[in-house]
């Protein structure tokens, strides 16, 4: 019976995520393996910046995975996000000749002019259409409207070019198949934020080691997506000032630290211990804490566009583990003085599983879990005899065209969130680049063709010819007349 699973990888600043799953009839998901490494070495902020360590860390997670699940892996869903992810807004105009009706290549021209947009050193990794201005009316589908004017209203998605190579070449260094790349943060908000939530408009912020990941939505729209340098590792190594380990650092924050107290309520003279030689000032590790901590929530704040600031609604979601720290909501509400405060500790689809990381509900397996929703492209390969030559099982190549893949495809037919590979690209470029040869060549042999009737015209109006034309229809009526 052949195999039928999906396979998604995230690569945190703190640790590597692989996770295998089947989806179910009923939309559920049953988790088969999940596997984790430690990545602090070689990821900085979300982003890849050792690309052999990266490269080797991956084939580890790929070889426990199927070692689990007693079959190859021919390809993996990956999850792109971390520091410099960020979005700008940008409009494309557009008048229309008369009042014409807009028709759907008219939206896609809109689209493919905004993805043609030049970012020095930035590549765009997703735009997201907020809407569309027809004339002086707001829509969200313009086609069939008549209108003289027409604006497309988008948010790109941006990234560093460095990093986004950095990440295609540590799978190519590996040997493994990228079956889709998506934007973390988007899978993530499709599965902890309700559909009243996006609505009527929040903020989805998810607490990581090393970065801190805002999202704002309205109307069902990304508004805006940033990812700030900060994360629960900077209150770690703030607790370690304290002349102390950041292992001691760690523990300590695990077991004491707390989000917001109250001024009364701090003990003077009361001392955590950091070993059962040394202790610490309580207040002084609480001001430590939520001096760093006051320093992140007050630029999540800002990420919040100022248009958006008193119409969150739907309120502010927290997740990932930075969200478990007690008095967390205390401490948002305090700051931004946003009453509807929510931890999504675990996300909304039915999953089923034996894997105790994810049986916590802690928010440090939402983004994973997220990224598995999304698969819909068979992972599996061949079955694996575990007791006979792993050897002799053969893999398939990075760039292998025999597995199951989608089309290249162009810009304007990516949906949302999803990122084209680098191997995506240039096969699109390629078909963009025969495809314009093909109406260059055959625009070229439609203006030689209109060259040659022309050319052939004037040969047929010109003096001569007319000249000998009048000459022989005058010896042809000589010679009827003779007859």
């Amino acid at each position: 019976m052949p195999k039928d699973f999906i396979v998604a990888i995230e690569l945190g600043s703190s640790k590597m995520t692989g996770i295998a799953g089947r989806k179910n009839l009923d939309g559920s998901i049953q988790v088969l393996a999940c596997v984790k490494e430690d990545s602090s070495t070689f990821i900085r902020k979300g982003v890849v910046y050792n690309i052999d360590k990266t490269a080797l860390c991956l084939t580890t997670i790929i070889n426990k995975l199927e070692k689990q699940l007693k079959s190859t892996i021919k390809q993996v869903y990956v999850g792109v996000g971390g520091q410099s992810i960020r979005s700008i807004r940008n409009v494309i105009a557009k008048d229309m000749p008369g009042e014409d009706v807009v028709s759907q290549d008219m939206v896609v021209e809109l689209m493919d002019a905004n993805r043609s947009v030049v970012y020095p050193d930035q590549e765009i990794l997703d735009a997201a259409v907020q809407e569309y201005k027809v004339d002086s009316q707001y829509q969200l589908d313009p086609v069939g409207i008549q209108c003289a004017h027409i604006e497309g209203n988008f948010l790109n998605i941006l990234q560093r070019k460095a990093f986004y190579k950095n990440l295609n070449k540590c799978f190519e260094t590996a040997g493994i198949n990228i079956a889709e790349l998506y934007l973390a943060p988007l899978a993530l908000a499709d599965s902890v934020l309700t559909e009243a939530e996006r609505r009527s408009g929040c903020a989805l912020v998810d607490m990581g080691a090393d970065t801190t990941t805002v999202s704002v939505y309205s109307k069902n729209i990304l508004r805006h997506l940033a990812v700030i340098p900060l994360g629960s590792n900077n209150i770690t190594k703030d607790i370690a000032s304290l002349q102390m380990e950041e292992s001691d650092a760690e523990r300590m924050k695990l077991k004491y630290a707390t989000a917001y107290t109250e001024n009364n309520d701090i003990d003077n003279n009361m001392k955590y211990s950091i070993d059962a030689e040394r202790q610490v000032e309580t207040r002084k590790f609480i001001e430590i804490v939520e001096g760093r901590l006051e320093e992140i929530i007050a630029n999540v704040w800002c990420q919040v566009p100022d248009d958006y600031c008193d119409k969150l609604l739907g309120g502010i979601i927290l997740t990932g583990g930075g969200s478990n720290m007690r008095d967390i909501e205390k401490a948002f509400q305090n700051y931004t003085h946003i009453d509807k405060i929510r931890i999504a500790k675990f996300v909304t689809q039915t999953i089923t599983s034996t894997v105790s990381d994810i049986n916590a509900h802690d928010g440090t397996m939402n983004t994973v879990l997220g990224l598995l929703a999304k698969g819909d492209i068979n992972c599996a390969g061949q079955d694996i005899d575990i007791n006979g030559d792993l050897f002799a099982t053969q893999k398939p190549s990075y760039g292998d065209t025999t597995i199951e893949q989608r089309r290249a495809r162009q810009a304007a037919e990516t949906p949302a969130g999803v990122i084209r590979t680098a191997e995506e690209k240039r096969q699109a470029e390629e078909e963009a680049r025969q495809k314009k040869a093909e109406e260059e060549r055959q625009a070229r042999e439609k203006a030689e063709a209109e060259a040659r009737r022309l050319a052939e015209e004037r040969r047929q109006n010109s003096i001569f010819n007319k000249f000998g034309r009048w000459l022989k229809n005058a010896a042809t009526e000589i010679v009827k007349e003779e007859e």
